[in-house]
C-alpha cells in the first residue's frame, strides 16, 4: 500500500523575507560609505556645521540688536525668534550637500558600480537619504548645543521640544530628494557647487530672520508660502517662542503646512530622482 506524499517545495533564496534583508543591507553599504567617506575627510563636516554656526553667531549678536519682531523694541527677544528660523534654514540648505554628494558619487564612479552589482536599485536613493537624515540629526543636536550655550532655551515642554525637532528633520528628509535629483541631474561637482545660488533666497526669502510682514509687500506671499517659513513659525511656537504673525494661512495654521509641505516635496521629488537614477547611462 502506497500513500500519497506531498513534495517538499525546493529551498530557495527567492523569499521575500530574503529579498528585504539583502536591500537592508544594501542600504547599510550606501550609508556606511558615505559614514566612511566622513571620517576620511572631516574637514567636510566641519564646513557643513560651520557655516550654520557662523550665521547664528551673525544673526545673534551682530544684527539681533537691531531688530524688532516681538513689538518690544529692538533686539528684545529676537534669540527666541532667530534661532527657531536658523535650525530650520540649515536643514532647508542641506539639500546642497546632499546635492554635492550625490553628484561626487557619480564622478567618481561609484554610482557606476553601484548599477553593475546584484544591489537593490534603490540602494543609492534610499541609502543616500538615510546617511543624510542621520548626519542631519547630528547637525541639530550640535546646533542646538552651541544654542544653548548663547541663551537660547525652549519654554515648550519636553513632548513639544521633541516635536518641533521632529519637524525639522520631516523638512530636511523631504528636501534630500530634491538634493538627490539635483545631484543625479547636474554633469559634476562644479555644477552642483552652484546650487547655492538656487538654495540661499529659498532660505533667506522667509521667515527665518524677519517677519514677512516687514518685507515688501510684492515679496510677502513668497515668504509666507515659502516651507522653510511654514516649518520655522511651526517650531517657534512648539519652542514657545510665538511672535505676532500675518493672517495668510500657512502662518495661521503653520504645524499644518509644516507637515503638508514635506509630504507635498516628497511626492514631486522621490519618483522623479529615482526616475533619474534609471535612466543614468540611456
Amino acid at each position: 500500500m502506497t500513500h500519497g506524499t506531498t513534495p517538499l517545495k525546493p529551498a530557495t533564496d527567492d523569499t521575500v523575507g530574503h529579498r528585504i534583508r539583502w536591500t537592508l543591507s544594501d542600504y547599510r553599504v550606501v550609508v556606511g560609505q558615505e559614514f566612511a567617506h566622513l571620517l576620511r575627510q572631516p574637514a567636510n563636516f566641519a564646513w557643513q556645521l560651520g557655516f550654520p554656526v557662523v550665521m547664528v553667531l551673525l544673526f545673534v549678536y551682530v544684527f539681533g540688536s537691531a531688530m524688532d519682531v516681538t513689538g518690544q523694541g529692538a533686539g528684545v527677544g529676537y534669540i527666541g525668534y532667530a534661532m527657531p528660523g536658523l535650525f530650520a534654514m540649515t536643514m532647508a540648505f542641506g539639500f546642497m550637500n546632499t546635492a554635492f554628494a550625490v553628484a561626487d558619487m557619480k564622478e567618481k564612479g561609484f554610482i557606476d558600480r553601484v548599477r553593475s552589482m546584484p544591489m537593490a536599485s534603490s540602494a543609492i536613493v534610499v541609502g543616500r537619504n538615510l546617511a543624510d537624515t542621520i548626519h542631519a540629526a547630528v547637525d541639530l543636536a550640535v546646533l542646538a548645543v552651541i544654542a544653548l550655550l548663547i541663551g537660547w532655551s525652549s519654554d515648550g515642554t519636553a513632548l513639544e521640544t521633541l516635536a518641533a525637532f521632529a519637524l525639522l528633520l520631516w523638512l530636511r528628509f523631504s528636501l534630500i530628494w530634491v538634493g538627490i535629483w539635483l545631484g543625479l541631474l547636474v554633469k559634476g561637482t562644479e555644477q552642483a557647487g552652484n546650487l547655492f545660488a538656487l538654495a540661499f533666497p529659498f532660505g533667506m526669502i522667509s521667515s527665518v530672520f524677519t517677519p514677512p510682514e516687514l518685507m515688501p509687500s510684492w515679496l510677502q506671499p513668497v515668504a509666507e508660502w515659502n516651507p522653510v517659513s511654514a516649518t520655522a513659525t511651526s517650531i517657534r511656537e512648539l519652542f514657545g517662542n510665538p511672535v505676532p504673525i500675518g493672517d495668510a494661512w500657512p502662518e495661521v495654521h503653520a504645524l499644518a503646512a509644516a507637515i503638508i509641505w514635506p509630504l507635498v516635496i516628497t511626492a514631486v521629488f522621490l519618483p522623479l530622482g529615482v526616475r533619474r537614477f534609471r535612466n543614468l547611462g540611456r
